[in-house]
Order: C-alpha cells, then sequence, then structure tokens
C-alpha cells in the first residue's frame, strides 16, 4: 500500500535537520503534501546556495546558523544522519511532544516491497549494487529493484513508485541505523571495525547501531571470517546464511540457513536444508581484481538466495552475468586515466584503514599512494602495517586533517626502517597529488586511497575523487 504523504503531514509542521543530499529530496514531497516545512541548517543562506534557493522558492521557513538547533518545535522532526539522536536539543524537542523520525525510518516503517539492508564498515556500496544488479537479473523486466540509502539517492520520495512485486537495495550506515525502529527483509552485516569514532561513544555504541540491522529481519547474512559478527550471530534469531574468503565447515553451516564461499575456484553456495553444496559461477569471470570484491559476490549471492529462494540455476546465471560485466562503483579503484605508462586509480570511497589494505591488496605492481584526511579519530596501526607489509607500496604521500596522526603511526610500526618506503607530507591536496604523480614511474600505479572521510576538505568522497580526477587529467 502507498504512503498518503498528505494523509500523514498535511496541516502539520514538520522540521528538517540539514539540507543535504537525503533531505533535500523529501522537501519537495512534504511541501506538496501540504506540510508547513521548516528546515535547519548551520550553514548560512549563501553557504547553502541553490539548495536554500529551492526550498525558499517552496515555501519553507528557514533557520539557519550558529543557533539553528535551539527552541525546535513542531509535529514531526526529520534528522539527517549526522545528528545523534540524544542531542539534547531533540531531547528536549521530544518533551514538547515532537515525534523525532527520518528519512530511511520512515521508509522503512512503510516499505510495500521486500528490503535488503546491507550495513558493515567497509564494501557496503559495491555489495549493495551487486545485489540490485543480481536481483534485477532475476526478476526481469516487470518488476523494478530500487538502490539507494546511503549510496546515492534517498528512497522516501521513491516509495509510491514502488509495488509489492519489487525490491530494494539499501546501503545503511552505523548513523542511520543508530536507534531506527523499523526491520528490513534480509540483513547483511559485511564487517565490523572501528570506524566512525569521532561520533559514537565507542566500539561498543558502534557494534550495537550495527547490529540494530538485525531486528524483527527474516533471514541475516553475516560474516564468517569477522569475530564481531560470529557474535552477532549467536544472538541472531533468524534464519543465517554465511560467507567467507574460504570453505566454511559444513558441520557449522548445518546448524544454520548455509553459506556462500569460493571453493575449487568457483562461488559455491551450500544450502543446509538440502544438506548439497552448488558450484555457482567461476571466481575468474569476476571483473573486478581483489579477494575483497570475491568476498562481495559472495555476500550479494547469499543476500539474494536468502531473500527470492530461486532455483540455483537461475541464481548462478544472473550472479555470473553481473560478475563478467560489472566494471565497480564510482570512486571506488577507479581507473582514471594511464598516462605515460603510470595508471591513476581514484579509490575515494575508501575511507577507513581495511578499505584501503583491501585497495591495494587489488595490486601487484608497485604503488604510490595517497592517503589522509577527516580525523574520524580511528587507529592507524593496521593502515601502517598494512601498507610496510603488502611489499610494493613504494611511496606514502600523507595529506588532510590526518597527515601527522598517520606518518606517527608509520614510524612507530615495525618494520618501516627496512621498508624502504618514501613518506612523504603535503598538506595541499593538490600538491599531493602532483608529488605522487613525480614518484611514478612507467608500470606504477598511483592510487588515491585515504584510509579516511573527507570532511576536512570537500564536502564528501565524491567531490574528492572528482577533484583527484580533474587534477590527473590536467597532467
Amino acid at each position: 500500500m502507498n504512503l498518503d504523504f498528505r494523509k500523514m503531514f498535511s496541516g502539520k509542521t514538520v522540521v528538517l535537520l540539514g539540507a543535504g543530499v537525503s533531505n533535500m529530496p523529501l522537501a519537495q514531497v512534504l511541501t506538496d503534501a501540504g506540510a508547513r516545512l521548516v528546515v535547519r541548517d548551520r550553514k548560512t543562506l549563501d553557504a547553502l546556495g541553490e539548495a536554500g534557493r529551492s526550498l525558499q522558492a517552496m515555501g519553507a521557513q528557514l533557520v539557519l546558523g550558529e543557533h539553528y538547533l535551539e527552541n525546535i518545535e513542531g509535529d514531526y522532526l526529520l534528522r539527517s544522519p549526522g545528528f545523534r539522536p540524544d542531542l539534547p536539543q531533540l531531547v528536549q524537542a521530544r518533551e514538547r511532544g515532537c515525534v523525532i523520525t527520518s528519512e530511511m525510518e520512515l521508509f522503512l516503517q512503510h516499505a510495500p516491497c521486500p528490503v535488503v539492508g546491507v550495513t558493515g564498515s567497509d564494501g557496503k556500496s559495491t555489495t549493495t549494487t551487486l545485489v540490485s544488479k543480481i536481483l534485477a537479473r532475476l526478476l526481469g523486466q516487470d518488476r523494478n529493484v530500487f538502490l539507494g540509502g546511503n549510496i546515492g539517492e534517498p528512497l522516501l520520495h521513491r516509495i509510491n513508485g514502488m509495488t509489492a512485486a519489487d525490491a530494494v537495495a539499501a546501503e545503511l550506515s552505523s548513523f542511520q541505523l543508530m536507534n531506527i525502529d523499523a526491520s528490513v527483509t534480509v540483513a547483511v552485516i559485511k564487517n565490523v571495525t572501528p570506524n566512525h569514532l569521532n561520533w559514537h561513544t565507542g566500539m561498543d555504541e558502534y557494534i550495537a547501531a550495527k547490529e540494530t540491522i538485525l531486528s524483527g529481519c527474516r533471514c541475516a547474512v553475516l560474516n564468517y571470517d569477522d569475530s564481531v559478527c560470529r557474535t552477532l550471530g549467536e544472538h541472531c534469531s533468524a534464519p543465517i546464511l554465511w560467507f567467507s574468503r574460504s570453505p566454511i565447515p559444513v558441520e557449522f553451516m548445518e546448524k544454520h540457513a548455509g553459506g556462500v564461499y569460493p571453493k575449487n575456484g568457483f562461488v559455491t553456495l551450500y544450502n543446509s536444508k538440502a544438506g548439497a553444496e552448488h558450484p555457482l559461477f567461476a571466481a575468474d569471470v569476476i571483473l573486478l581484481p581483489g579477494a575483497h570484491n570475491l568476498e562481495n559476490y559472495s555476500t550479494a549471492v547469499a543476500a539474494v538466495w536468502g531473500l527470492t529462494h530461486c532455483a540455483v540455476s537461475e541464481l548462478a546465471q544472473a550472479a555470473e552475468a553481473v560478475a563478467s560485466t560489472f566494471g565497480g562503483v564510482r570512486h571506488r579503484m577507479e581507473l582514471v586515466r594511464e598516462k605515460d605508462g603510470v595508471r591513476y586509480y581514484n579509490s575515494s570511497i575508501d575511507s577507513s584503514p581495511t578499505r584501503t589494505a583491501a585497495a591495494i591488496s587489488a595490486h601487484t605492481c608497485p604503488i604510490r599512494i595517497i592517503c589522509g584526511g577527516y580525523d574520524k579519530e580511528i587507529p592507524f596501526a593496521p593502515l601502517a602495517k598494512a601498507l610496510i607489509s603488502h611489499g610494493n607500496v613504494q611511496t606514502v604521500v600523507l595529506t588532510g586533517a590526518t597527515m601527522e596522526k598517520i606518518k606517527k603511526a608509520m614510524l612507530e610500526e615495525p618494520g618501516f626502517a627496512e621498508s624502504g618506503i618514501e613518506l612523504i607530507c603535503k598538506p595541499d591536496f593538490e600538491e599531493a597529488v602532483h608529488c605522487a604523480a613525480r614518484s611514478a614511474q612507467p608500470g606504477d600505479a598511483v592510487l588515491l586511497s585515504p584510509a579516511c572521510a573527507s570532511f576536512d576538505a570537500f564536502t564528501n568522497f565524491e567531490k574528492r575523487g572528482e577533484r583527484f580526477s580533474e587534477i590527473v587529467n590536467s597532467l
């Protein structure tokens, strides 16, 4: 059943916290539904630019500047993911009778079709995209698969274009999941490693936010290789499909719904109910390089099978068709150009040490890497270890707010002195790119894989990746 925005919001005062990506499409929907729209944002009207002018044209009341969170009143308040739900101003608004919710919470509460929700510290975007593409192959042209959430476009404003026969692949961040009162059909947790510790109170809260996705799901897809996922699985009441980078013991899977993993060169499905193992497709047809992408495919296949329980032959055909044609999401190991024998890769989406470790593991040539950015207060010792132990990292150019922290971690890591790695600090991003390019020789790869978020210098990782590509194309 479609969501009647007018019935829910007409004549109501609806407050949007933030004039960002997740709220702008919703602003028009709320205005059309007859809501009295109030938008609160720290930015000034000039800083908001076109977004601010659009909101004014809709008739929205704007509360901007330093005191934008003061004296919040309204019937509904939709918080953007970056706002903690326990902010004192939000608590006070709730005490005054305001319903605190979010774009994603409302969508999940009213979605008319099954939703595969994907969360985790690394690999969410690629996995969610793979889920959408494999589902689209299976469902055919008469049924739609919507991709959104923390990746690409928000979902709530598209809900009335969905039917019960459709499906949704949604990437979900810990910010979106924290305190959410809604459920997904299939819940995927890729992995849980330290991330966003500048926002969360600590790892316990971060893990709890990720665990929220399991509440009320009909099937869970968890990482057998991840100790946190294994622990979360012990408390999960839904059937579990496991995925791994290596074969999973049959006796373990028989306690659950099954698993997906590489075996004898094939992505393989084990169905516990049938007690049968099914090789699906050859791993070497996957265009995306690296063991982490093989894992992403195992995850996506498990999620699709958990949702559809389609014939194994149909699943194999759909997954192989995607694996042999899909070249990757933007800003993830994206080849920008090759110049003078040097390949330049934009992997700006790599916002954690584990993502960067996965990116460098996909290369066998000498690497000149650019790291650094916004400080999420996560440890960089794992990044230093990955850079040093890889063996082919020749130059590390550090930039951004975390430059000195990463430098310190590199200098303190055993084996750095013997590694021969050239460590260079360039606070300016453009200078860092030029420096990495100058150090490269024919046959090398220059890789932007920051291991950090972008917010010290860019509004998002996409803008950072676009700027990298502009600089590289101007060399």
